[in-house]
């Protein structure tokens, strides 16, 4: 008998052990939260996020996710321990990779890749400085050959805008200044062909256009027209 009622004890010790590990949404005793968290969207079963906190710091994988998603994360943030940095990822409904790159805190920073839609295909390489757009964007067709580049300066676009056809014959040569079309612009056919030119000035047409066919000459504009 009492080595039956000893088992009982045993048994019920290492039971509420067992749950205590795996309580979860609780605070440290500075009122930070700590171990596993998980929160459901209000008056709802469906998750909106889940991961661990350190004493009010997010380790490891988060995962976050939309009122339709059940099981599927839109979002994941893997936070490292000694960092402020996150590597973020996001996905489809479908669990596809749609993008990724890091963020400080909620800034993206550095390096930040797109996928064409359902693919592992790199549609699109941008940069971030402190959450703004900065330096060259790069955009990609299905076929990995460039579609678009445009450079950007703290958000702004600056600097040259060129568009490619599939088979790398520049359709656009633009330019902008402080987010606006300005100076030299030349427009062409698939086969090269220039078929009009001409020169912006904040953003619209300014002097002296000119249109061809099949690289002649047809006619001009003078812009802006009163």
């Amino acid at each position: 008998m009492k080595i039956s009622i000893l088992f009982l004890f045993s048994f019920i010790i290492s039971t509420s052990v067992g749950f205590s590990q795996n309580e979860i949404n609780k605070l440290d005793s500075q009122g930070k939260r700590h171990g596993i968290w998980k929160k459901n969207f209000t008056d709802s079963e469906q998750v909106r996020y889940e991961g661990e906190f350190d004493h009010g710091k997010e380790i490891g994988v988060f995962k976050f996710y939309c009122e339709e998603c059940e099981t599927t994360p839109s979002m994941t943030k893997l936070f490292n321990e000694n960092d402020v940095i996150s590597e973020v990822k996001y996905f489809s409904e479908k669990g596809k990779l749609i993008s990724e790159g890091n963020m400080k805190g909620k800034v993206r920073i550095g390096l930040w890749i797109y996928y064409h839609n359902g693919t592992k295909i790199i549609m699109t390489n941008e940069n971030y400085n402190n959450g703004e757009l900065n330096g060259k964007k790069s955009t990609f067709y299905k076929t990995n050959v460039l579609a678009e580049e445009i450079n950007y300066s703290n958000g702004i676009k600056e600097g040259k805008n060129i568009y490619y056809s599939l088979t790398g014959i520049i359709l656009k040569n633009l330019n902008y200044l402080n987010n606006e079309l300005q100076g030299e612009a030349k427009y062409y056919d698939a086969l090269g062909n220039i078929v009009l030119e001409g020169a912006y000035k904040n953003g619209k047409k300014n002097g002296v256009w000119k249109t061809y066919e099949e690289g002649v000459f047809v006619k001009e504009e003078f812009f802006p027209k009163y």
